[in-house]
C-alpha cells in the first residue's frame, strides 16, 4: 500500500511535465492560425514580433517562476504548493480560450512559463522526499516519460482537433492536475519543518505502508527530525530511535565539521559540504551536456530531412513519429533505471548520441546515403537521447541531494537550464550559418563525450542507496 501511495504521489507531479509538453508544443500546430491573414481566431494576424513572444516568453516566465517555486513551496507545502502551478496553467488556457488579442495571448504564455519553472522545482522536492530506495529510479525517471506522453498527445490534437477542442482539451488535463494533487499525501518532510510531527508520522506510515508506532516509521522520523530540527528539540523516547539518531550523528561528524547543533543553512551546507558540493557540480555537469547535445536543433531539422526521405507524409505524422520514438526511449528510462543503474544507462546513451551525431553530420556533409537513412539515424538518436542523456539528470536531480538542501540546488541547477536552453536556441542559428548544420553536429558530439568521461570518472552509482549512503558514495567511499 505504501508504495501505490508512493506511485500516486509520482503521478501527481508527472503530470505538472506532461502539462508543460502540451503547452510547450502547442504552438507549433498554431501559430499558423494566428498569422493567417483570414484568421478568425484572433482579431488581427499576429506580426513577427508577436510569434516570437508567443514562443520565447514562457522560457522567461520560467526564470521568474523557478525563483519564487522555492519559497511558495517551503510556505505552503508540496501538496498545495503544487495547485499554484495547476491553477496558474489552468488560468493561462482559460485566458487563451476568451481572447481574441494577441496580447493576452501572449500574457496567457507567460503566466504558463511561470508554472513550468515552478514544475521543475516542485517535481524533484516532492519525489526525492517521499521515493523509498527500491524504486526511486522509476519514480524519478517519470516525470520526463510524461513529458514525452505530453508531446505526443498535444500533436495529436493538434492532427485531429480543432483550435477551441485542444484548449478544452487541455483545460480538462488541469483539472485532473488538481485532483491528483488534493489525492496526494504532504511530504514528511515538510511537515516535520513546521514542527508538525505526529502529521509526519502519519505521513511516513502511509508512504511506507506501515503502522505509524512501528519500528520502521519511528526510526525514520527519528533521522528526519535530526537533520531537519535542532538537536536539543528532538526527544529521545524510544531506544531504537535513538540509536538511529546517535549514528547519524556519528555520520554527521565524520563527513562533516558541526560545531554547533544548529543545522547549518541550506546555502552554506550546498558549497561548503564536500559531498553536496560534489553532488551539485556532477548533476550540473550532466544537466549543461543534455541541454548541449543538440536534441531540438535535430529536430527542427528533422522535418526537411523527413520531407525528402518520404514526401508523401504530412507534418503531423512526422511529428507523431518524433513523439513515439521518444516516449519509448523515456519509457525504457523508467524500466532499467532501477535494474541497471544509472552510470550504465548514461554511459550507453552519452555513447550512442555521439555515434548518431557524428553520423548525422557525416551523413549530411558527403550526402553519401539516401535521405531516408539519415531519417533512421535522427530517430535512433531521439531514442537514445532520451533513455539516458535525456533523463537520467532529472533522476540524479531528485536523488542526490539532502533534503536540507534539495530546493535550493533545485532552484539553481534549473535558472542555469532556462538560461543554456535560451543561449543554444538563439547561437544555433549562427552555428548553422558559420559552421553549416554538419559542423554544428560535430559540436554537440563534442558535449556528449564531455556527458561518457561524467558517468566513467565523477558518478557514482546511487541505485538502490539512501540519502547517507549517496553522500557517502561522493566522498569516494566504499559501501559496506
Amino acid at each position: 500500500m505504501g508504495k501505490i501511495r508512493q506511485f500516486q504521489t509520482t503521478l501527481a507531479c508527472a503530470f505538472s511535465y506532461l502539462i508543460s509538453a502540451m503547452f510547450n508544443v502547442w504552438p507549433s500546430y498554431t501559430i499558423s492560425e494566428y498569422t493567417a491573414q483570414n484568421t478568425t481566431v484572433i482579431s488581427a494576424p499576429m506580426t513577427s514580433f508577436e510569434v516570437s513572444m508567443v514562443g520565447s516568453l514562457p522560457s522567461f516566465g520560467a526564470m521568474f517562476g523557478t525563483m519564487c517555486a522555492g519559497t511558495i513551496f517551503d510556505v505552503f507545502g508540496r501538496q498545495k504548493g503544487g495547485l499554484f502551478i495547476a491553477f496558474t496553467v489552468l488560468l493561462s488556457w482559460i485566458l487563451v480560450e476568451i481572447t481574441t488579442s494577441s496580447l493576452v495571448i501572449i500574457v496567457a504564455r507567460f503566466l504558463a512559463g511561470l508554472a513550468s519553472g515552478g514544475a521543475s522545482v516542485h517535481v524533484p522536492i516532492f519525489i526525492s522526499e517521499v521515493a523509498e530506495e527500491s524504486i526511486r529510479g522509476m519514480l524519478g525517471s517519470a516525470p520526463m516519460a510524461f513529458y514525452c506522453v505530453g508531446v505526443l498527445i498535444s500533436y495529436l490534437c493538434g492532427w485531429l482537433l480543432s483550435y477551441h477542442q485542444i484548449i478544452w482539451v487541455n483545460m480538462a488535463i488541469c483539472i485532473m492536475y488538481v485532483g491528483l494533487l488534493l489525492s496526494s499525501v504532504e511530504s514528511p518532510v515538510f511537515l516535520i519543518k513546521k514542527n508538525r510531527e505526529e502529521e509526519a508520522r502519519m505521513s511516513i506510515a502511509l508512504y511506507r505502508g506501515e503502522s505509524p508506532d512501528s519500528k520502521v516509521v519511528l526510526e525514520e522520523l527519528s533521522r528526519l527530525k535530526q537533520r531537519l530540527q535542532p538537536a536539543e528539540l528532538v526527544p529521545m523516547s524510544e531506544v531504537d530511535a535513538e540509536k538511529a539518531e546517535k549514528e547519524k550523528l556519528e555520520e554527521s561528524n565524520e563527513n562533516e565539521t558541526c560545531e554547533n547543533k544548529m543545522p547549518m543553512p541550506p546555502y552554506k551546507m550546498l558549497f561548503i559540504s564536500p559531498s553536496s558540493r560534489r553532488a551539485f557540480i556532477v548533476v550540473g555537469i550532466a544537466m549543461s551536456t543534455q541541454v548541449m547535445m543538440g536534441l531540438t536543433p535535430a529536430q527542427v531539422y528533422a522535418k526537411d530531412i523527413f520531407s525528402q526521405a518520404a514526401p508523401g507524409l504530412s507534418s503531423h505524422m512526422c511529428s507523431v513519429m518524433f513523439a513515439l520514438v521518444l516516449m519509448c526511449g523515456s519509457m525504457c528510462s523508467v524500466l532499467l533505471s532501477d535494474k541497471f543503474g544509472r552510470r550504465p544507462l548514461l554511459l550507453a546513451s552519452a555513447i550512442g548520441v555521439c555515434v548518431c551525431l557524428v553520423s548525422m553530420g557525416f551523413l549530411m556533409q558527403t550526402n553519401v546515403a539516401p535521405p531516408w537513412l539519415t531519417a533512421c539515424v535522427i530517430l535512433a538518436f531521439c531514442f537514445v537521447f532520451m533513455f539516458g542523456a535525456g533523463s537520467v539528470p532529472y533522476l540524479l536531480l531528485t536523488e542526490v541531494f539532502m533534503s536540507e538542501v534539495q530546493s535550493l540546488a533545485s532552484i539553481i541547477i534549473m535558472e542555469w537550464m532556462w538560461l543554456l536552453s535560451f543561449f543554444i536556441l538563439g547561437v544555433f542559428p549562427l552555428m548553422a550559418q558559420y559552421l553549416g548544420i554538419p559542423g554544428s553536429f560535430y559540436i554537440f558530439a563534442g558535449f556528449s563525450v564531455i556527458d561518457i568521461l561524467l558517468a566513467i570518472f565523477m558518478l557514482p552509482e546511487t541505485k538502490g542507496l539512501t540519502k547517507e549512503q549517496i553522500q557517502e558514495a561522493f566522498l569516494g567511499r566504499k559501501q559496506k
